[in-house]
């Protein structure tokens, strides 16, 4: 008996998502060691030093369930953002958001939005509760608002995701745009604006979304401890929303989804400024040692405003081989509709400067 055929088509047809692959993983395929990887936009400085000290406290009570409601960090968030704890929906990382929102309000037979070359995620949220995705063509690898708003309402969509910055394309949609945007839109789509390369934003280019949320009901904010907070392994994300949406996200959600050590290791990176300041600043750096780089190599690349870049290669599936061949994992993006491109992680200064050299070399192999 073929026991997939019991799995509705719409789960059948799913190819699930390919994460970048784990240094540990490349060191049993090649022999190899002194493996550099950015492939998964992870931190280079690791979390806070506050973050560690709480999850060696909070492993003294982790015979424990967690706190289910997650009071000390939603809490926390509260204080820094004014938002109410009845607007706050906690999850397993913001992938467990965007799944949240898809599960509380998609049905077979409803649609969603999203844009080309934007997060594999809203397409496969969307498709594993039966709901039909619409993906619209992109303006130069960025979100095209009003193409997007025109689908929704055209064809009757219940939810939308925007990115911004948007992965894996690192374009951003300054705060007039996405104004006119929910302006414009009807009350009745909801839509899940997604943050989480929020704190890598240029100071010149950041913007209040949170204070959106009085006017626009609709709007359900996503972000994550994943990127700049350097806690990736532990999955903790969070969304701001109106508290009847939030209230039905929490319904969906699955009881203690986010651990005893994950809470408190996020509630207290939420007090590290200085950590996020420097993680900030060690982007910046790494942003324009990259750019540079690929400038002096003759490569294209789409100007990012989070902590990757993807860029133009020649015969990118076969360059991503000897990449990894030489120590270095960064992640090809075919799946995006990019074939042509490949794309890597902001990293420490002298791991930018393996994977330059490295990139060097097979561009020089193939001269």
């Amino acid at each position: 008996m073929n026991y997939s055929e019991l799995a509705p088509p719409y789960i059948r047809a799913i190819a699930p998502y390919q994460p970048g692959k784990p240094i540990a993983e490349l060191e049993r395929e090649l022999g190899i060691s002194g493996i550099v990887k950015l492939a998964s936009n992870e931190n280079p400085l690791g979390c806070s030093p506050l973050a560690v000290a709480a999850m060696h406290e909070a492993i003294r009570t982790i015979a424990l369930y967690p706190d289910g409601n997650g009071f000390e960090l939603k809490d926390a968030l509260s204080k820094r953002y004014g938002v109410e704890h009845a607007r706050i929906v906690l999850g397993n990382g913001s992938n467990d958001m965007l799944e949240l929102a898809a599960r509380a309000f998609l049905a077979p037979g409803d649609k969603a939005v999203y844009s080309a070359h934007a997060f594999a995620v809203y397409p496969l949220a969307t498709q594993a509760v039966g709901a039909t995705g619409i993906s619209v063509p992109a303006i130069n690898f960025g979100h095209d608002l009003e193409a997007m708003r025109k689908a929704a309402v055209e064809q009757q969509a219940k939810l939308m995701f925007i990115a911004n910055p948007n992965n894996p394309t690192g374009t951003f949609l300054g705060a007039p745009k996405l104004l006119d945007f929910m302006r414009a839109l009807p009350p009745q789509v909801l839509v899940v604006l997604d943050e989480a390369y929020n704190e890598y934003l240029p100071v010149e280019c950041r913007y209040d979304s949170v204070s959106w949320l009085k006017d626009f009901p609709n709007l359900i904010i996503s972000r994550t401890f994943s990127k700049a907070y350097g806690l990736a392994g532990l999955r903790v994300g969070y969304a701001f929303a109106n508290a009847q949406v939030a209230d039905m996200m929490n319904r969906v959600r699955q009881p203690f989804n986010v651990n005893s050590v994950a809470q408190a290791a996020a509630t207290a990176a939420l007090r590290d400024e200085d950590f996020v300041r420097q993680t900030h600043e060690l982007n910046l750096r790494g942003m324009g040692q990259i750019t540079q780089g690929l400038g002096k190599l003759g490569l294209e690349f789409i100007t990012s405003y989070g902590n990757f870049v993807s860029f133009r290669i020649a015969n990118a599936a076969r360059m991503y081989r000897r990449l990894l061949e030489l120590g270095v994992i960064v992640r090809p993006v075919a799946s995006y509709d990019m074939p042509d491109y490949l794309r890597v992680s902001i990293g420490l200064e002298s791991e930018n400067e393996k994977f330059l050299s490295a990139l060097k070399q097979v561009l020089g192999e193939t001269a």
